[in-house]
């Protein structure tokens, strides 16, 4: 009885498989060609998902979903180009070449400045240190009567300067602190004429003045070797002052010419040593002293025209150290220390 109820059993098992075996096959069309087989397989699979993954271009949509798109090369070539741009523009990149302008007045720039630091050599090397011994050997009283007499020799030339500018008040004055100063100052030894009773105070002036007087404008900056700072308007006058000094000089010419303005160099350069040295302390020594050479000068053609824009105090050392018969420098050894020693624009600069 075991035995046929077991055997009814497998029976019952084995019939059952073969329906489920049936209705398989039946949902998968069969197909003789693998590709055929594998397309079935695949439409009996989406057969099984739900409605709305069904529609065309959802697989496209959900992939989209799921996964930023990567960026083209094109759009990457781009952006990679915007940013070098922004990198140019915000920072500049080594080897550029940077264009500045030059400052106005100063063509020869750089002519200028070879020669400012040949001249700045030579006063550290021997204009200084001899400037100095001669400050310590010769006495200050003689110093001023030297430097006093020297100038008296130059009033005539102002005073002939005043009248070309339609002064004839200044030029009187000039000619009285000659007659003064050549008399009772023992040959302007003794700078009387500015005491009381006759106050009649030293006023240099020459014809580069003249020339700015009447509106020529200074012309291209020089800074000659050994000599110092000027334009071509005050070499220009500088040579004609020259001219006329020398005819009212009662001492033999070239000579005393030469003697005086090595003398003149060794004092200017001596009593201005401390601002020399700042000068050649400054962020840039030959754009400093050239600012103050060309302010100095046009704040004297402003006075002539009775227009203050500078302190008398700040032109004063100009006018000290000037030279009493030109605008320009009258000789190499005249003007040395001055701009040898680029740190005192007053000293060095020449005077009108």
């Amino acid at each position: 009885m075991s035995i046929t109820a077991a055997a009814a059993l497998i029976m019952l098992a084995s019939s059952c498989g073969e329906r489920s075996d049936a209705n398989n096959a039946a949902s998968v069309p069969q197909a003789s060609d693998p590709t055929d087989q594998r397309r079935a397989i695949g439409q009996a699979g989406r057969a099984a998902l739900p409605e709305a993954w069904r529609r065309p271009g959802a697989e496209a949509v959900r992939q989209e979903q799921a996964v930023p798109a990567a960026p083209t090369i094109d759009a990457e070539v781009s952006s990679q180009a915007n940013r070098a741009a922004s990198a140019e523009t915000s920072a500049p990149q080594t080897g550029d070449i940077v264009v500045t302008a030059r400052p106005p007045g100063d063509p020869i720039r750089a002519v200028n400045v070879r020669s400012f630091a040949a001249t700045q050599a030579v006063d550290e090397a021997i204009t200084g240190p001899a400037a100095l011994a001669y400050k310590r050997v010769v006495p200050d009283p003689v110093r001023s009567g030297f430097r006093n007499f020297a100038n008296n020799l130059h009033e005539p030339n102002v005073a002939l300067n005043y009248l070309l500018q339609l002064k004839p008040g200044k030029a009187a004055e000039t000619v009285g602190r000659f007659a003064i100063n050549s008399t009772i100052g023992i040959a302007g030894i003794l700078d009387l004429a500015k005491r009381r009773p006759f106050k009649l105070p030293r006023r240099p002036n020459g014809f580069a003045n003249t020339l700015g007087y009447y509106g020529v404008g200074p012309g291209a900056f020089v800074f000659l070797p050994l000599i110092g700072p000027t334009t071509v308007r005050d070499i220009a006058g500088g040579g004609v002052d020259r001219l006329l000094g020398l005819s009212f000089l009662p001492l033999g010419g070239r000579a005393y010419v030469v003697s005086t303005g090595t003398l003149r160099v060794l004092d200017r350069r001596a009593e201005r040593d401390g601002q020399f040295q700042a000068i050649r302390e400054s962020a840039d020594p030959y754009e400093s002293r050239r600012a103050l050479y060309m302010r100095t000068r046009q704040a004297e053609i402003d006075q002539l025209h009775g227009r203050k824009t500078v302190s008398s105090d700040a032109i004063r050392p100009f006018e000290d150290a000037a030279q009493p018969m030109s605008s320009a420098p009258q000789d190499p050894a005249a003007e040395a220390p001055s701009d040898a020693s680029p740190a005192s624009a007053p000293a060095a600069t020449p005077r009108l």
